[in-house]
């Protein structure tokens, strides 16, 4: 399985305890660091935060050399998809080739308030993501010497020139939830990955039969797309570490058991197969506690088949 690591930065991060995680993560072999897009701590005081999600992925994109970079997700009400297309496909070339963009229709109303950032209902919100998922894919995939053209209830773009392109040919979109329809349709339209954050595997395996479903509504392969999961990740090689790291994040050791990914290598590697076991080919790990450099050590040592 693909394993990678994914931050919540808005929990209290600045970037260099970014630049570390990732620099790490990416000498341990991890394939992959991604953030969340958040401005406002749920829970906490947040300092030394907030930073802004494709602001620091730009300075990783120059900071670091192999290992893949992205949201997890980025909401469609903070950023317009025009210059959001732009942003990306400047990232990625600065990455030379290892962006993936994670788009999600907001849901963190607190924060929109907080922030100034007008928060519609959630009908308008997929409304709109659909339309910006449909704009930064049309954008990205107007041929050369053409302009790109889209009239639609929340944007309109009108002969806009494909300049910034990115460095992949096709750089990877992610949609994630557990919506039961409008979620799965855009997947099966839009997406290279389909996610699923925080659930158990059998919820895990209902939303990827949705999402099966709702590719052969439009006549795409469901095969074509990766099949994700996130989940919180805690491991030690006994009690006392795994209880400490518990603490550190603020959750109980028998809950994050029970919800998470959570105990021994060998519990881990365990609770692991049982969501290899529902079509899940890449992992996201959550880890919170970003000063625990040790801890992703401890993970690799668990999880990555070649250590």
């Amino acid at each position: 399985m693909d394993v990678r690591i994914f931050t919540e930065p808005q929990q209290g991060a600045s970037y260099d305890d970014l630049l570390r995680v990732a620099q790490e993560a990416e000498r341990l072999g991890f394939t992959g660091f991604f953030r969340s897009d958040h401005y406002l701590h749920m829970g906490g005081h947040g300092a030394p935060g907030p930073t802004d999600a494709w602001t620091t992925l730009a300075g990783l994109a120059r900071d670091t050399s192999t290992i893949r970079l992205g949201t997890l997700v980025s909401s469609a009400t903070f950023r317009l998809p025009g210059p959001l297309a732009v942003q990306v496909a400047g990232v990625d070339q600065m990455s030379g080739g290892r962006v993936e963009l994670g788009l999600g229709a907001g849901w963190f109303e607190e924060e929109h308030t907080a922030f100034g950032i007008p928060f519609p209902g959630v009908r308008e919100r997929f409304d709109r993501l659909e339309e910006q998922l449909a704009i930064i894919t049309g954008l990205w995939a107007t041929p050369d010497g053409q302009s790109f053209t889209h009239r639609g209830a929340h944007y309109e773009l009108e002969e806009c020139p494909v300049l910034t392109r990115p460095t992949q040919e096709r750089l990877p979109v992610i949609v994630g939830g557990t919506g039961p329809r409008r979620t799965p349709a855009l997947a099966a339209r839009y997406a290279a990955e389909y996610n699923v954050a925080f659930q158990p595997p059998e919820q895990v395996d209902a939303a990827f039969g949705r999402v099966h479903t709702a590719c052969a509504e439009v006549g795409r392969d469901p095969a074509e797309l990766v099949y994700s999961a996130a989940q919180v990740v805690c491991v030690g090689d006994d009690e006392v570490a795994l209880t400490r790291r518990a603490t550190n994040i603020g959750r109980d050791l028998d809950e994050l058991r029970a919800n998470g990914l959570a105990g021994t290598s060998d519990e881990v590697g365990a609770r692991l197969k049982q969501f290899a076991d529902v079509g899940v080919t890449r992992m996201y790990l959550q880890v919170l506690d970003l000063q625990d450099l040790d801890h992703l050590a401890d993970i690799a040592a668990a999880l990555l088949p070649s250590r």
